[in-house]
């Protein structure tokens, strides 16, 4: 899990690549809108609990999905316009409203997956292999009322126990919803000039706040993602910042590249994205620039990419059974402030072996080889049932199946794939365009599996 202060990033996405296995490199993109450049955007935002559920939706919200997507039109020569594709009143749609189109009256955490395939339809641009639909902003909290047992265990019914301080929870409600503001894409600009185009969502945790207050007052949780871009420049720029307060200390945001059709990782449902063609590895590469304003201090994780997908302990494709789905999670801390929890002397928080960059494969225990700094921290699933001692199992209960996290630190190790090689890099101050060949680093990473 991730515990976020405060952190101000600048990002913008240019490319996710897939390499062809071709005599010659030829490159095609995975993703709909290549390099972020067409004027018409698709963007979408999601708000999760603990454990990727809803369980109830907050005050006036409605079920917490919604959508920015618009063309850019020209009407005539002198005028642009932008044609948004989501109504408001269907951006605030929620489980109250479950009956609408014929459908049977349901509960929060299925009226969440159901809106999400209604916006995406809205939001869909026919592409070849397949469609696309819209970037994913992705929210969550950590906190966890384990009195309540609302979240299960492995994917089995949990029972409720007592709280635990791994689990923050201030009492009953403490798994709110935020709220989710947004500011509609606009146009701005003089005719005969440059135009452009921004906008945003932005919210909080603490429904009692103010919002015109909430950015700057201490002990108020925030979260911002803005969008900008100039019309028929250059690509989108999206900004994002993410603060905690003593009641949400432990919160997440995401802006992730979902599959256009089935099951990502963490979600026990069909989802919908702009990954139109499913990277495989070791074949794909991610290029992306990335600026980080400010950092969140020592108990903040920021990741340069994660990785999240999902298959059974057997190998086989998970297919929305949460006992046997297991989501695998690779993740490049570059906050430099977090250390190697993986040492000669903690074994359990390390992958049983290491493999180089040549093929070439060293167990945990060889101290004089394996390069515990290049590992903050490795868990394994919770249904494995061979798992080599001593192990560390991942935390039970914040998916809704069982997962598997391998997180990585910047170190010489991962530099042939184009990652940080040394902390520091990449981090305030040191804005870059990373281009990271992800599918032959995930290729060698260990993860579990009979």
């Amino acid at each position: 899990m991730v515990k976020f202060r405060m952190l101000h990033i600048i990002a913008m996405v240019v490319a996710l690549l897939m390499m062809s296995v071709g005599g010659q490199r030829e490159y095609k993109s995975a993703v709909g809108d290549p390099g972020m450049k067409r004027d018409g955007l698709r963007v979408a935002i999601e708000a999760w609990n603990q454990c990727n559920e809803v369980h109830e939706e907050a005050p006036n919200m409605g079920s917490p999905r919604q959508a920015d997507c618009f063309d850019l039109v020209r009407p005539s020569q002198s005028q642009y316009k932008l044609a948004h594709k989501v109504r408001r009143k269907e951006n605030k749609l929620g489980v109250k409203q479950a009956t609408i189109d014929g459908m049977e009256v349901i509960d929060s955490n299925k009226f969440a997956a159901w809106k999400e395939l209604l916006l995406a339809e809205k939001c869909k641009v026919r592409d070849h292999p397949r469609p696309w639909h819209f970037w994913m902003v992705m929210l969550k909290s950590g906190n966890m009322d384990t009195e309540a047992a609302i979240c299960p265990k492995d994917g089995t019914k949990s029972s409720p126990f007592a709280p635990e301080p791994r689990f923050p929870c201030f009492g009953e409600g403490c798994m709110n919803m935020p709220s989710i503001h947004h500011r509609y894409t606009r146009l701005t600009g003089k005719r005969n000039r440059t135009m452009h185009m921004n906008g945003g969502f932005f919210g909080t945790w603490d429904l009692d706040a103010d919002m015109a207050t909430a950015a700057v007052k201490e002990n108020v949780s925030y979260y911002s993602i803005t969008w900008e871009k100039s019309v028929g420049k250059g690509g989108w720029v999206f900004k994002h910042v993410l603060k905690t307060s003593p009641k949400y200390p432990w919160l997440m945001l995401y802006l992730r590249s979902d599959a256009t059709r089935g099951f990502s990782g963490g979600y026990h449902y069909q989802t919908r994205g702009m990954t139109k063609i499913v990277p495989r590895s070791p074949h794909f590469k991610v290029r992306f620039t990335l600026d980080i304003g400010q950092g969140g201090g020592n108990q903040s994780q920021f990741y340069l990419m994660d990785i999240g997908g999902c298959w059974k302990n057997d190998g086989r494709a998970c297919d929305g059974n949460v006992t046997s789905d297991v989501t695998r999670y690779s993740e490049m801390i570059i906050n430099p402030s977090i250390v190697a929890w993986c040492t000669p002397h903690n074994l359990s928080l390390c992958p049983p072996y290491h493999t180089f960059s040549n093929g070439s494969r060293v167990h945990r225990t060889d101290e004089a080889r394996f390069p515990y700094d290049a590992y903050h921290v490795y868990c394994s699933p919770g249904n494995a049932k061979h798992l080599e001692a001593p192990y560390n199992l991942c935390d039970a209960y914040s998916n809704p199946q069982p997962q598997e996290i391998l997180q990585i630190l910047p170190h010489p190790v991962w530099g042939e794939y184009g990652y940080p090689t040394k902390k520091g890099e990449g981090w305030i101050g040191d804005s870059r365009t990373w281009e990271l060949d992800v599918g032959r680093l995930s290729h060698s990473l260990y993860f579990y599996q009979v």
